[in-house]
């Protein structure tokens, strides 16, 4: 008996798989033949990966957007229609994104948390963090408020319980100048 492989990449065919196989079958019932059937689908492979941090439902093809995506053969506008839609909720923020181009020039894209020394910018009411960490401090924020940021920091860190994401998270306020109330 032989074996019989069809590579599928379209999601249709991927989705009734079972199906395209009993059909498969039969058509080789009806003609006589033995053969064994495999679908098997055709994993997209990933051209380049372009990491970048956008103001949250403000993209547009300006730099640097546009030209980082272009170089990557992407649909410019269509992704910064699709990055403001998925990103309208945030206003204020600047969003860690991560773009999977494929050889096939389409994309995929995972939007991250705001980036921590954001959140306790925002958290202290300060523009910047300090020049010198160690000397100025610039503000001054509470634990309840560190553990805010913690938690919606935890997707994003590598750690296992809110407790470590808060050190984690403390670190950077420190390095910023921020105080935080014990």
């Amino acid at each position: 008996m032989s074996i019989i492989n069809i590579a599928c990449n379209d999601a249709l065919y991927y989705e009734f798989k079972k199906v395209w196989e009993n059909i498969i079958v039969f058509i080789n019932h009806i003609h006589g033949q033995n053969k064994e059937v495999c679908l098997v689908a055709k994993v997209k492979q990933v051209k380049k990966v372009v990491k970048l941090q956008i103001p949250a439902a403000k993209a547009n093809p300006a730099p640097p957007v546009g030209p980082a995506l272009g170089q990557a053969g992407v649909n410019i506008q269509q992704f910064c229609s699709q990055f403001n839609d998925k990103t309208a909720s945030m206003a204020g923020y600047v969003i860690p994104v991560e773009i999977s181009v494929y050889e096939d020039r389409t994309f995929t894209f995972i939007t991250k948390t705001p980036p921590a020394s954001d959140l306790l910018k925002k958290a202290a009411g300060v523009s910047k963090g300090s020049d010198n960490a160690k000397k100025n401090k610039v503000a001054t924020i509470s634990r309840a408020k560190l553990l805010e940021i913690a938690q919606m920091k935890m997707p994003d860190l590598n750690a296992y319980t809110v407790e470590a994401a808060a050190n984690i998270v403390e670190g950077t306020a420190r390095n910023m100048g921020i105080v935080v109330e014990k």
